[in-house]
C-alpha cells in the first residue's frame, strides 16, 4: 500500500469518528492506530507482541482494535449497475472458535465466508456472515446472507451452488459421455472469469490472521471485512 493509499485509509477511518475521543484519550495519533490495527492482520502477531512496536501496553492495543477494526470495514453493498457481472464463492478461514466454526476433512477448525467480487473490477462487494466450515455453499450462499448484495445482477459460481439463481458451468446430463462443443466452450469462459475470485482469495490471505485466526465473536468477520476493505484499497489508484 502506498502512502497515498493509506493516507486515504486513514481519511476514511476520521470521516468515520475514527478520532473522537470518548472517555481516556488515545495515547496514539490516528495513523498509529490504523497502522497497528493493519500490522496485527497482517501478521498474525498477538498483540501482546505488536503493542510494544508502537510503545503502547496489550490492553491498550485491545482497546484500539475494538474500536477501529468495525470502522476499516467494507461499505454496505450497492444496487448493482446493469452491466455488472459479480462472482461468488467460499472460502475456509481457520479460527479457534469453535462456536462459529467446525472441524473438516484435516480435522481443522475452519469457518465459511462467502465472499462476492466484481468480475470487471475484482473489488470485493460484499462478504457473508462466518458459518461452520463444513456448511455446503449452496446453503451458505443464503444462510451468509450474501445474496442480497447480489440482487440484480448475474452472478457466477461453481458447480456447489446448485439450487441458487447462480449462473453455474454446465454438467453431463445422465446417458450423455460428454458435453457439446458449445457448452464446452461456455464451461471454458466460465471459468476464466470465475479464476478472478481465486486471485482475490491468494490476495486475501497473504494476511496472515486469515491463515489462523485467534479473535473471537465478530473478530474474523470483522477482520475479514477490513481487509476487504484493505484489498479494494490497494486495486485503486
Amino acid at each position: 500500500m502506498s502512502e497515498v493509499q493509506f493516507g486515504r485509509l486513514v481519511a476514511l477511518v476520521r470521516r468515520r469518528c475514527g478520532d473522537v475521543q470518548r472517555g481516556r484519550p488515545w495515547w496514539l495519533p490516528l495513523e498509529d492506530r490504523v497502522l497497528l490495527v493493519a500490522t496485527y492482520w497482517r501478521t498474525n502477531l498477538t498483540l501482546r507482541q505488536v503493542a510494544p512496536l508502537l510503545g503502547i501496553s496489550k490492553s491498550a492495543a485491545d482497546r484500539v482494535l475494538d474500536h477501529l477494526a468495525p470502522l476499516l470495514a467494507i461499505s454496505p453493498a450497492r444496487r448493482p449497475r446493469k452491466d455488472t457481472v459479480l462472482i461468488v464463492d467460499g472460502t475456509l478461514v481457520p479460527t479457534r472458535d469453535r462456536t462459529i466454526a467446525a472441524s473438516g476433512r484435516n480435522y481443522r477448525y475452519s469457518t465459511n465466508l462467502q465472499v462476492v467480487i466484481d468480475a470487471n473490477s475484482r473489488l470485493v462487494v460484499a462478504v457473508g456472515i462466518p458459518l461452520p466450515g463444513t456448511r455446503n455453499d449452496c446453503r451458505a450462499f443464503t444462510e451468509s446472507g450474501v445474496d442480497r448484495a447480489c440482487r440484480g445482477a448475474p452472478v457466477l459460481a461453481d458447480g456447489g451452488y446448485q439450487g441458487t439463481a447462480t449462473l453455474m458451468p454446465h454438467r453431463k446430463p445422465r446417458g450423455h459421455k460428454q458435453l457439446s462443443r458449445q457448452q464446452e466452450a461456455e464451461n471454458a469462459v466460465h471459468r476464466r472469469a470465475r479464476a478472478h475470485v481465486e486471485h482475490a482469495f491468494s490476495r486475501l490471505k497473504n494476511w496472515k490472521i486469515l491463515r489462523d485466526c485467534s479473535l473471537r465473536g465478530a473478530g474474523v468477520h470483522q477482520a475479514m471485512l477490513g481487509i476487504a476493505r484493505l484489498h479494494n484499497l490497494a486495486l485503486t489508484r
